[in-house]
């Protein structure tokens, strides 16, 4: 087994914040600190040890990392780098997830052989927090899910084998939304054993709605019982930083059960960087649709990123949702993004890439000319920034300007009418087309185009610094001075 004992030697300080849960506030404090720290004048970066994420980030280098660690790296004004979460896992089904170290692929690997791998990866995480160590003043860090899970807690590298390598200053965090704030605060204390639950400094509870004078009496009882101290109860906040993982998704999907709206976006059993159309979400009614709903009623559809184009595709004709599209072509637009680009090819051909089955071709959408191959385990992953040549419905406003954006896929497309210069395809009339481009709603001049196609004003309005009404709300409710005496930085 790997051995937790031997921590890092440096001057560098060290702070941390796991969670009771997944989606508990991790990732959204650890950007606050980020930003606290910076703005004191300190050189800091985020990091995560392990992240498995839905949504992720190229970085100029062509490295993939968790979006949430590129985001906590511009609250630091830092360059996102692979060292930053050296660990990324993509689920893509079937109990098989893709492993990137590094920013790069490193094996497909079935969930049951995963901690087979736990000396290599935490030789990455070690590797990647001592090079941080000597380039940093500061290292927030982020935990993962439960730093308590004691059927793996002596294979985990992600959350107190961290804590206790780096001595980071640990803080345990509690959703309170989804109930149970208590009992899982303490029951997660309890839990890690005493020698890394001497490393917890402190409780902070999240997503409060309501007087939190509410909470006095259980706030008292828990410190009471574990002697630790709750620095502070955070209300539910929506600000402006883009989502991480599938319950995000599943809230989203929870808010759109009205039917029909402008924008439908496919809602594929393996999607991926969902986050592409948030900012959408912001200026007209986008909706996630099941597989197995009609789609006349929809203005705009769009076939998102998935982390088996494949498997999904197959998904997708089950439910009878290829007839649902080609029906609407020609009438309604029809938008494939990467792994929604390659669907919408005449062919797609897998050389036992995507399904691990040798050589397999199905048929594609056919809405486009073009032929989508995966022949070799490589990813393609990169920033780009192109120029509208194409002629196509909704781009056609824009034609000629630029925009940005970043490519993370595996396989190639070969297709004809190319509408980003040499990249990218649309049908003859111009009602189809797709790209391999993430990020291309992010540009103001393409959520123009929409606005103006969906009909609605296209006043596009300066993005909210989410970061900074975060950093506000930190301040107001947390006992940030005391967690900075803990850090020893006043």
């Amino acid at each position: 087994m790997y051995d937790r004992k031997d921590g890092v030697e440096s001057e560098c300080k060290f702070i941390m914040f796991v969670g009771t849960t997944s989606h508990a506030g991790k990732s959204v404090l650890t950007a606050a600190f980020c930003k606290i720290l910076k703005d004191m004048g300190y050189k800091v970066t985020p990091f995560k040890a392990q992240n498995m994420s839905l949504n992720s980030y190229v970085t100029k280098e062509g490295k993939e990392i968790a979006i949430a660690q590129a985001v906590q790296a511009m609250a630091c004004e830092e360059e996102p780098t692979e060292y930053m979460n050296p660990i990324l896992i993509k689920p893509k089904g079937d109990s098989t997830a893709q492993i990137m170290v590094y920013g790069a692929p490193y094996k497909d690997i079935q969930a049951r052989d995963y901690y087979k791998e736990t000396q290599t990866l935490w030789n990455v995480v070690t590797k990647s927090i001592k090079k941080l160590s000597e380039e940093y003043d500061i290292v927030v860090i982020e935990g993962a899910g439960n730093p308590a899970e004691i059927n793996l807690y002596d294979r985990d590298i992600t959350n107190m084998a961290v804590a206790r390598f780096t001595g980071a200053k640990t803080y345990l965090v509690g959703d309170i939304e989804r109930g149970g704030v208590f009992a899982s605060l303490y029951g997660t204390y309890m839990l890690i054993p005493e020698e890394d639950r001497k490393l917890i400094k402190g409780f902070i509870i999240n997503k409060f709605r309501g007087d939190v004078r509410l909470l006095d009496s259980g706030i008292s009882a828990l410190e009471t019982m574990t002697g630790v101290r709750v620095y502070g109860v955070l209300p539910y906040l929506d600000f402006d930083l883009p989502s991480e993982d599938s319950l995000a998704l599943e809230e989203k999907k929870g808010r759109s059960r009205k039917k029909g709206g402008d924008i439908a976006i496919l809602r594929l059993p393996r999607i991926s960087n969902f986050t592409d159309f948030e900012k959408l979400e912001k200026y007209t009614d986008v909706r996630y649709v099941d597989l197995n709903e009609d789609l006349d009623s929809y203005s705009i559809v769009i076939i998102p990123g998935t982390k088996n184009t494949v498997a999904d595709l197959i998904e997708l004709k089950k439910h009878g949702m290829d007839k649902k599209l080609k029906k609407i072509a020609g009438r309604i637009p029809i938008i494939g993004i990467c792994g929604g680009y390659q669907m919408l090819s005449r062919v797609i051909v897998d050389r036992g890439i995507e399904l691990g089955k040798g050589d397999i071709e199905i048929e594609g959408l056919g809405l486009i000319d073009g032929v989508s191959i995966f022949d070799k385990y490589e990813k393609t992953t990169v920033q780009v920034e192109r120029k509208v040549t194409g002629d196509c419905v909704i781009l056609d406003r824009i034609k000629g300007e630029k925009v940005k954006g970043y490519e993370i896929h595996m396989g190639i497309t070969k297709a004809s009418n190319p509408i980003f210069e040499n990249e990218g395809s649309c049908s003859e009339d111009g009602m189809v087309f797709g790209t391999y481009m993430h990020g291309l709603f992010l540009n103001d001049n393409v959520i123009r185009a929409v606005l103006e196609y969906l009909g609605k004003k296209a006043d596009i309005r300066k993005k909210d610094d989410g970061i900074e009404k975060l950093v506000s709300e930190v301040k107001q409710h947390i006992d940030v001075d005391q967690i900075l005496m803990d850090l020893g930085l006043i």
